[in-house]
Formats: C-alpha cells, structure tokens, sequence
C-alpha cells in the first residue's frame, strides 16, 4: 500500500508501504510470544526468591521466619502452585483471544508518522505571534533582530515561516519547489514518535491499572460476600512469598489482573511489542510485592512506595482492610484514606515471629525417637551403673543444673558418665566447656529468679481463652468470620 500527500503551505507528507513485521523470534509469533513471555517471567522471578528461601541466602532481608511461612499460612505449597498454573492458564487464553482482533503488525510507516508529527509542529508555530503579542512583545520586530545571527529562531517567531527551506519534488512529471521541514521540526517529532507517545501510553496503562485494581480490590474487602467467597482464598498466605503472588480465586485472578490489563492495553492503544514490556514488567512488580524480602538494593522497591513491605501489612490480620493499591503506586490509598497509618510495625511482626516459632518448637519431632520414660522403666541401669562412683564434684554439678533437665534413673547415669568423659579430656578442652555450660545455666537461671511475676490478671487475660476471645471479636469485625481470619486455632488454648 502506498500514500502520497501534498499541501503547497506546508511540507508535503512521504509516502509509504507498509511490510509484515518479522517476529521477534523466528517462527513464533509476536502475539503468541506476549502472553508466553509472562509466564518465563513469574517463573523466573519468582525462582530466584524462591532459592533466597530455600537456602537461606539474606536472612536478615526477610519480612517473615521459614517459621512463619510454614505455621501462619492456611494454603499449602501444592495449593498455591495449582492455583497459580489455573490463572496463567487464563490469561494465556485472553492473551491469544486478543491477537485475534489485533490487526496484523507492520512496519514502513515510521518516517510518515514522524513528518506528521513534524507538521502538527509547524502548523502550532503559527501560533506563537499571537501568543507574543497578547505579552506585549512584537514578533516581527524580534525575528528581525535575530534573523542574522539565529535564522531558524528567527523564523520559529515569525510562525514557522521558512522561506530559505526548500526541496525540489515531482508533481505531475515536473519539478517543483515545495516547503521543506526544519531540522529541529524532525528531531521533535521523531522524540514524540519514539519517547513521549510510548511513555505517554506506559503511563497511563499504569494509570488504568493501579484504578482498576484499586477499586475492585476494595470491593472485596469491603464486602463480606465477596470476600468471603472470593477473595479470601489470596489471604490465606498471611505470610506472602514470590510464586504466591498469583494465587487467587480464578474469578478474582480474571477480574482484577487479566481483565484489569487487557483494558490498559486496549485503551492506550500499545503494540503487540509495547504489550510485552509493559506485562513483563507488571509481572515482576507482582512478584516483587509478594517476595517477602526488603532488599535495599532492589530498585523495584524504592521507585514507588507501593513495596514488599507496604503490601505484606495488607496480608497481615491487623492490616488486612488497609493498603489496598497495587501494584505501582499508593495514590488511591493516600487520596481515600486507606493506607496504613499505625506506626511502626515492628513490635507486631516481632511478636508474630515469637509465636509461629513457638509454635513450630511445639511440633518438632524427637531427633532420637526416645521416650524419658523408659529412663526409670529400665530394668537395669547396665552399663552405666557405676558411673556415678567415678563422677567427680565438677561433673556432678553441671549434671545438676543442665537444661533441659535429664530425667532420673538410667539417662541420668548415662548423661554424668558423658560429662565426665568430657572432663577428662583436658587437652580438647572438655572441663572448659562443660564449665562455659555451668555458667550460662546459672546465669539464665539468675535471670528467671528476677523476672516479677505477673499479676493473676494479666494471666488471665493472656491465656488461651482470652486470646481466642479476641480473636473471635476482631475476626468477627473484619469480615464476618470465626477466629481463623487472624490464624488463630480456636480449638486451642495459649498460655
């Protein structure tokens, strides 16, 4: 296809014909590779703060305790990986749904659309003398005196009166001189062709998205039903992680993330290619709000204050009706009053970390598979039975204060036997360590002895049933629900 335009007043439009774009990658098309590419990236994102987990790589980066991951959720891995495959799943399908109404992608028409906008530039030129005028300023009279040093300023003043920019074209078989563009005009427009329209459509795609999302999410916190029903299965990770970042109701994951995006793609108007970057980069932000870590090097996390951290406080009982916005910015929480506003956070997640650990302390399996009882059960202590006639006043003492204590009988003659071969070694240093142990028993022990006691009250009021009456109000409050909202076992006492 061709085009040619003239216009005698203006610099006349080049003509064009468009080609089919190759794909990026041979063989597979573009509008197959956008909604594939999503998928290399979560994954692959998500992979990398999945191995920060799995061997511990920046402990004192995290958000959250392996302790916490495995005690505060309500979802398991398997849960969140099935879940997390059914929305890409759906989006892929959007994503290939939508290459069938995309027309076929093309090229040739670049230097077209940057005359065009060269033109729109002349044409606005024509403006500036009236603008100067209504200042006071005479534009004839200031293109005068510049014209002899600044020639193109000059003309810019006169409203884009070019008379020395010429160019010789055939119209009819015969040569004619028409206007020609400025060299400034087609670097300006070649810079809104290249730079400001396609930040202009990233911009406001993230404009459409941050609303969409903002409002949908807040409807579903907002209503019981809604939340209950749906939105409730995201917030069973109390404690987020990368690969959980997807792990929706597939309503919800069609709702708010797929639809929410094919939107800002239809509206801005992006190419297949504009899609991709703009999708990939969504992902990973997604991921990177989820990942559990604060890392100060992490630029996703200090462009915006829309972060790791701002977002874990939505997953928490205690922030889950706060801090909605996601994934770019914060402004539709700071504009409604929705973000967070208690402070400091710490203590909280302090205390988070002290009771999923206790409770994790609670499930750890014996290492030996030894039961204390059978200690006294022993029919006979054989054959430890005279270790306590060699046991020296040395051993016998740190055989008194250890902790845990040993249980009496036959374990209780095995453990003085082993200390006292410990003691024994005084080349390897046995007596020194058997007595560092004495002195931090004794010293923990002191410790203990100076706590003050807690009234009866303040017992009371912490033990199990206080707590689950808490919890039962406040998991009531916030969306209707039993104790289990802020992870709490209702069948169980805390002391």
């Amino acid at each position: 296809m061709s085009n040619a335009t003239l216009a005698y007043d203006l610099p006349p439009l080049p003509s064009y014909t468009l080609h089919p774009l190759p794909p990026l990658i041979p063989g597979i098309p573009d509008g197959y590779l956008a909604p594939v590419l999503l998928v290399v990236a979560y994954w692959a994102a998500s992979g990398i703060f999945h191995l920060c987990d799995e061997w511990d790589l920046f402990p004192q980066h995290r958000l959250h305790t392996p302790a916490e991951v495995l005690k505060r959720n309500h979802a398991s891995r398997w849960d969140v990986l099935r879940d997390v495959l059914l929305q890409q799943v759906i989006q892929t399908a959007t994503g290939l749904a939508l290459t069938l109404i995309d027309p076929e992608p093309t090229f040739g028409k670049e230097e077209y659309d940057i005359a065009i906008w060269a033109r729109r530039l002349r044409i606005a030129q024509r403006a500036i003398p009236t603008v100067l005028a209504t200042l006071g300023i005479d534009a004839a009279r200031l293109a005068g005196r510049m014209s002899g040093s600044h020639g193109i300023l000059s003309s810019t003043l006169l409203g884009g009166v070019y008379p020395g920019l010429t160019q010789t074209v055939l119209l009819h078989g015969q040569p004619t001189t028409v206007p020609a563009f400025a060299s400034w005009e087609l670097l300006a427009g070649r810079a809104i062709y290249h730079l400001l329209i396609p930040t202009l459509q990233f911009v406001t795609a993230i404009c459409i998205v941050d609303t969409w999302q903002y409002f949908i999410h807040r409807a579903m916190h907002m209503n019981k039903y809604l939340y209950t029903a749906i939105h409730s299965r995201h917030h069973r990770l109390y404690v987020p992680y990368a690969y959980g970042a997807l792990y929706n109701h597939p309503v919800e994951g069609f709702f708010l993330d797929t639809l929410g995006a094919g939107l800002a793609y239809l509206i801005t108007g992006m190419t297949c290619r504009q899609s991709m970057w703009f999708f990939t980069m969504t992902t990973i932000k997604t991921v990177d709000d989820h990942c559990g870590y604060a890392f100060p090097w992490d630029p996703l996390q200090h462009l915006t204050g829309n972060n790791a951290g701002y977002h874990d406080v939505h997953h928490q009982s205690w922030g889950i009706k706060t801090n909605f916005s996601q994934p770019f910015f914060t402004f539709w929480d700071r504009a409604l009053g929705t973000k967070w506003v208690g402070g400091d956070v710490s203590a909280r997640y302090e205390k988070a970390r002290i009771a999923a650990q206790r409770k994790a302390d609670r499930d750890v399996k014996p290492i030996t598979g030894s039961l204390a009882t059978k200690s006294t059960q022993a029919s006979s202590a054989k054959p430890y039975a005279n270790e306590a006639i060699h046991a020296t006043p040395t051993a016998r003492a740190a055989q008194s204060i250890a902790e845990p204590r040993v249980p009496a009988g036959k374990a209780a003659q095995q453990a003085l036997g082993s200390r006292q071969s410990i003691l024994d070694d005084r080349h390897g240093g046995g007596g020194i360590s058997v007595l560092a142990e004495e002195t931090a028993e004794e010293a923990r022990a002191q410790q203990q002895q100076q706590k003050p006691r807690r009234s009866l009250r303040k017992r009371t009021t912490s033990s199990g049933l206080g707590l689950k009456g808490f919890a039962d109000r406040v998991g009531e409050s916030l969306h209707g629900k039993s104790s289990g909202v802020l992870g709490v076992d209702s069948g169980r006492s805390y002391q």
